[in-house]
C-alpha cells in the first residue's frame, strides 16, 4: 500500500479558472454597473464615466457588427491620445475583434504596409491623420472609413468617404452583449517600429494582456480606484498595458493627454494628484527642467515606471533625492510589456539595472550560440518566457521561428549581462553592436558613460563605416543651450569610464538627438547623421 500512487481529485475544468473571461471590455462593462458615476476618462476633450463609455463602446460595437466586423477581424485605430482611442479599443473588444492601434507617426510607405499586413477592414481616425489614409487606401484592405467628429480637441469637417462617427454612435442601439475571451484569444494587433526593418504584426492575446497586469499588480504599489497618467503615445505597448488599460479594468481613473508636456503634465500632477506614470527617461528630465516642479507635492506619485531608454543616473538620484523613485523596466511589445522590473527600494543602490524578473515570468542570459546560460557578469542574450509573451508574429511563420527556441524561449535580440544578485543589466541591441578594430562595443556602455557628461541632455552611440578600424564610434549628442562641447572633451570624459576601444571617434552635435515615436532611438537616421559630418 505505501507504494501505491495518491488518489487526486482533478477539479472540473470550470474550476480551474482555464476558461475564465478575460476580456477587458467585459470588465469595464461590470465597473460600469457597479461604478457607473466614476470618471473613468479625464480628457480635454470630454470626460467620461463608466456608464458613459461602456455605453459608447457598446453602440460603437453594434455600428461596427453592422458592417461586418465579427469575431477575429481587425479594428485599426489611427490618431493621439483620447477617449476615442479607448471607445474603439473597447468596441472591438466587445465583438472579439483585434484592436490594431497604428503609429500616428508613420510615413506613408510605413502606414500603408501596416494597414495592409494587419488585413483591417475598418478603421477609425482622427482628422489630422484623414489624408494619409486617403493616399494608402488603395494598398490596404480597408473598405470601411469611420471619422472621429466630436472631439473638440480635433475638429473635423464632412469629407466624402467617410463616416461621421458621432452620428452613427447616436443611432445604434448599445449591443447587449460582450464576447467571452480567454487567455489564448488574440486581443491586440501592435506593430514594431520598424526601424531596422519591415514593421513586424506582434499578436498579444487576452492572457499576455491579463498576465502583464498580474505581474504589474504584484510588483508596484498599485490600488483600486487609482488615476494614472497617459500621456506617452498608446500605440505603445508601455503606455497602453503599464497602467491605462488595466486602470480601465480596476475601476480607477486615466488622465488622457493627447501629447506629453512638462508644463501640463506638472499642472496636471497638481490638479489630478495621480498616482502612476509610465514614461521614457526623457519625458521625466524634460519634466525635472521645469521651474519649481521639485518644490510641489509628489507623495502620490507611488508607480513611476521608466523604460524604452537607458536611463541616466544623474536622473535617477535627482528624482530619489525628492522622495520619487524612477523604477526602470525593461522588455518589449513581444512580452506585453514587462519582463523585468526595478523594486522602488532598489532604485539607488542598483541604479542602471533594469531589475527582476516579473513573477510569471523567467528571464535568462545566454551565449549567443550555444544558448546556454551564461555566468554572472558575462555578456548574453536576454531570453524570456512566461504568459505574458507573445505567442508569435502575425501571418509571419519564419519570424516566428526565428524567434522562439525549441524550448519555447522568446529571443529578444538584447545584450544583457546579470549581477551576483540576479539583477538585469540591458547593455545594447544586438543588431547595434559595434566590431571596431576587432573589438566588440556596445553602444549603449558609451551612451551610459557619455549621459554622465555635464551639459549632456541626450546621446546616441553608432558604428560607421572606417577604412583603418571596419567600424569607428560616432556619437550623435544634444547639449544644454549655451554649452559647447569638443570630440577631445567627449574622449577625455568617457575615458574615466570605459576602455580606449570603446571611446567615440568622431561626434556631432545636434538640436535633438533622432528618436522613433516609442521614444526609442532612432539608429538609421542617426547614422545617416553621423555619416554626414564626415
Amino acid at each position: 500500500m505505501l507504494n501505491e500512487e495518491p488518489t487526486v481529485t482533478r477539479p472540473h475544468p470550470h474550476n480551474s479558472g482555464l476558461t475564465a473571461d478575460l476580456n477587458p471590455a467585459a470588465a469595464v462593462a461590470r465597473n460600469a454597473r457597479h461604478h457607473a458615476g466614476t470618471v473613468v476618462i479625464s480628457y480635454p476633450g470630454g470626460d467620461l464615466t463608466y456608464a458613459e463609455l461602456d455605453d459608447r463602446a457598446a453602440r460603437l460595437a453594434t455600428v461596427l457588427s453592422r458592417g461586418g466586423t465579427t469575431d477575429g477581424d481587425r479594428v485599426a485605430y489611427l490618431g493621439l491620445n483620447s477617449a476615442s482611442f479607448f471607445v474603439t479599443m473597447l468596441a472591438a473588444f466587445r465583438l472579439g475583434a483585434l484592436f490594431v492601434p497604428v503609429n500616428f507617426r508613420l510615413a506613408d510607405p510605413e502606414l500603408g504596409q501596416v494597414l495592409d499586413r494587419s488585413g483591417a477592414e475598418v478603421i477609425v481616425c482622427e482628422e489630422g491623420h484623414r489624408a494619409g489614409v486617403e493616399r494608402v487606401r488603395d494598398s490596404t484592405r480597408l473598405t470601411r472609413f469611420l471619422l472621429v467628429d466630436d472631439d473638440p480637441e480635433v475638429p473635423a469637417a464632412d469629407a466624402d468617404g467617410w463616416e461621421p462617427w458621432s452620428a452613427a454612435i447616436a443611432a445604434a442601439r448599445p449591443a447587449s452583449s460582450v464576447a467571452a475571451k480567454h487567455a489564448d484569444d488574440p486581443a491586440i494587433l501592435m506593430f514594431t517600429s520598424g526601424t531596422t526593418g519591415a514593421p513586424k504584426g506582434v499578436v498579444l492575446t487576452h492572457g499576455n494582456v491579463w498576465w502583464n497586469s498580474v505581474n504589474v499588480e504584484l510588483m508596484l504599489d498599485t490600488r483600486r480606484g487609482d488615476v494614472t497618467y497617459a500621456a506617452a503615445p498608446l500605440f505603445h505597448i508601455g503606455a497602453l498595458n503599464s497602467f491605462a488599460l488595466r486602470t480601465l479594468t480596476r475601476g480607477g481613473t486615466v488622465v488622457v493627454r493627447r501629447s506629453f508636456d512638462p508644463q501640463t503634465c506638472l499642472d496636471d500632477l497638481v490638479t489630478h494628484r495621480f498616482n502612476s506614470v509610465f514614461g521614457v527617461p526623457q519625458m521625466f528630465a524634460a519634466l525635472a527642467r521645469v521651474p519649481g516642479f521639485f518644490d510641489h507635492d509628489l507623495s502620490h506619485l507611488r508607480s513611476v515606471v521608466v523604460a524604452g531608454a537607458p536611463v541616466p543616473p544623474s536622473l535617477i538620484k535627482q528624482y530619489a533625492a525628492h522622495g520619487v523613485w524612477l523604477q526602470q523596466a525593461w522588455g518589449l511589445t513581444e512580452t506585453a510589456p514587462f519582463a523585468t522590473h526595478l523594486p522602488a527600494e532598489r532604485t539607488v543602490d542598483k541604479t542602471g539595472s533594469a531589475g527582476i524578473p516579473m513573477p510569471y515570468t523567467e528571464v535568462r542570459v545566454v551565449d549567443m550560440v550555444t544558448g546556454e546560460p551564461v555566468a554572472a557578469g558575462e555578456h548574453g542574450e536576454i531570453v524570456v518566457r512566461g504568459p505574458n509573451v507573445t505567442p508569435g508574429y502575425w501571418n509571419n511563420p519564419e519570424a516566428t521561428r526565428a524567434a522562439f527556441d525549441a524550448e519555447g524561449w522568446f529571443h529578444s535580440g538584447d545584450v544583457g549581462r546579470l549581477d551576483e544578485d540576479g539583477y538585469l543589466y540591458v547593455v545594447d541591441r544586438l543588431k547595434d553592436m559595434i566590431i571596431t578594430g576587432g573589438e566588440n562595443v556596445y553602444p549603449a556602455e558609451v551612451e551610459h558613460a557619455l549621459a554622465t557628461m555635464p551639459g549632456v541632455v541626450d546621446v546616441a552611440v553608432v558604428g560607421i563605416p572606417d577604412e583603418q578600424w571596419g567600424e569607428t564610434v560616432a556619437a550623435v549628442v544634444s547639449v544644454t543651450e549655451g554649452v559647447e562641447i569638443t570630440l577631445e572633451d567627449v574622449r577625455e570624459h568617457t575615458a574615466r569610464h570605459l576602455a580606449r576601444y570603446k571611446l567615440p571617434r568622431r561626434l556631432t552635435v545636434v538640436p535633438a538627438v533622432p528618436r522613433n515615436g516609442s521614444g526609442k532611438l532612432d539608429k538609421p537616421v542617426i547614422r545617416r547623421l553621423a555619416a554626414e559630418e564626415h
